[in-house]
C-alpha cells in the first residue's frame, strides 16, 4: 500500500470551548464622541428606493456595567436642525411644519430603561423617545465592536445598533399620494447607530 492511500487514524483535537471577553474592565461611564458616530435613518421614498440621512448634531452619554450589562444606560439627545439628507430643500422641507417642526421641537431625546445582554456581542437596549412633543417606546439592537486605547490615550467602546420605527405613532404623518398608487414618503422608518464613546476620565 502506498503512503499516499494509508487512512489517518489520529483523533482529531477536541474542540475547545472559547470564553467571552471578560467586560468587568468596561464599567464605567463614557461620553459619545459625535466626531466618530453616526446616528442616521433610512426611508422608502415613492415606493421605489431609499433615502439616507443623518443629524450632524448630538450629545449622548453611556453608563456601561460590564459585570451586569441590565445595569448599562444610555441617553442622546439630537439637535433637529442639524439633518442631513443631501439635498438642501429636502432638508428644509424636513425641518418644516410638515415634519419635524423645529422651531417648535428643537431637540430629539432618548432615555433608556432597560438592557439586556442576548447573548455573544449582542445586546438590546429599550428606551422612551421623545419627538414633537410625543414620547414613546423604542427598542434598539446592538452589536458590541470591542474596546481600544487610541493614539492620545482614550479608553474607546464601540457599538452597532438598528431599529425600526412607524413615523405616523409620533405624529410625522406629511405625505402625497404617487398617481400609480402608494405614497412618496414610507411610513416605516429604519434607525441606524455607529457608534464610538470615550470612557471619562
Amino acid at each position: 500500500m502506498g503512503i499516499f492511500s494509508r487512512k489517518d487514524t489520529t483523533p482529531a483535537p477536541a474542540p475547545q470551548a472559547t470564553a467571552g471577553p471578560d467586560l468587568t474592565a468596561l464599567t464605567g461611564d463614557y461620553t459619545i464622541d459625535p466626531s466618530h458616530s453616526t446616528i442616521g435613518f433610512v426611508a422608502r421614498h415613492a415606493m421605489v428606493t431609499n433615502v439616507k440621512g443623518g443629524f450632524q448634531d448630538f450629545t449622548g452619554t453611556l453608563h456601561l456595567d460590564g459585570a451586569d450589562p441590565t445595569k448599562s444606560t444610555a441617553t442622546l439627545d439630537v439637535q433637529m436642525a442639524s439633518i442631513e439628507t443631501g439635498n438642501t430643500d429636502r432638508d428644509g422641507h424636513l425641518k418644516s411644519s410638515d415634519f419635524f417642526k423645529i422651531d417648535e421641537h428643537p431637540v430629539m431625546t432618548f432615555r433608556s430603561t432597560k438592557a439586556e445582554s442576548l447573548g455573544g456581542d449582542d445586546y438590546r437596549i429599550t428606551g422612551e423617545l421623545s419627538l414633537l412633543g410625543v414620547t414613546k417606546p423604542l427598542t434598539i439592537d446592538l452589536e458590541f465592536n470591542g474596546v481600544a486605547k487610541d493614539p492620545f490615550g482614550n479608553e474607546r467602546v464601540g457599538f452597532e445598533g438598528k431599529a425600526e420605527i412607524l413615523r405616523s405613532e409620533w405624529g410625522l404623518t406629511w405625505n402625497a399620494a404617487l398617481e400609480t398608487g402608494g405614497v412618496l414618503v414610507s411610513d416605516k422608518i429604519k434607525l441606524v447607530f455607529d457608534i464610538s464613546a470615550i470612557k471619562n476620565a
